[in-house]
């Protein structure tokens, strides 16, 4: 799944925002596919908790996100994931899963790698990230 941004060639400062629009979008959806599979639902206290935002902060993303068909909610309602954002969230985390392997198969502790995945996945090209993959299923046949 590529990321589709628009923009004006010219305009640094719009295409830096958008990629970081999509970079908590891409959080936010995998979090609440991971709350409803742990929790059966995913409340925004949830989010902002799991977060380390403020409820309004989750708010206000979160009626960024429904506006992009991502989520559906209602107010004191949980929140669901509509298909596209099903989509979106089983992307990143598999983006993540190979980015974790990756990392502990070169030695990084898995706590580390975690972290460090975490911040990787949304900055890593699809070359790359095939790369890796083939990379870590080569490593695993020996």
């Amino acid at each position: 799944m590529e990321i589709t941004i628009h923009m004006q060639p010219s305009d640094p400062f719009i295409t830096t925002r958008e990629r970081h629009l999509q970079e908590i979008a891409e959080d936010y959806v995998e979090l609440i596919a991971d709350l409803i599979l742990q929790k059966g639902c995913a409340r925004t206290c949830d989010l902002a908790t799991r977060l380390g935002v403020s409820h309004v902060t989750v708010v206000r993303t979160v009626k960024r996100l429904q506006q992009r068909g991502y989520l559906q909610t209602q107010p004191h309602k949980p929140i669901l994931l509509t298909k596209e954002g099903e989509k979106l969230a089983a992307f990143s985390k598999s983006r993540h899963a190979i980015l974790l392997k990756f990392l502990m198969e070169l030695g990084v502790p898995k706590e580390t790698a975690e972290i460090d995945a975490e911040g990787m996945e949304h900055h890593i090209s699809s070359i790359t990230l095939e790369t890796f993959q083939k990379f870590t299923m080569h490593a695993e046949r020996k």
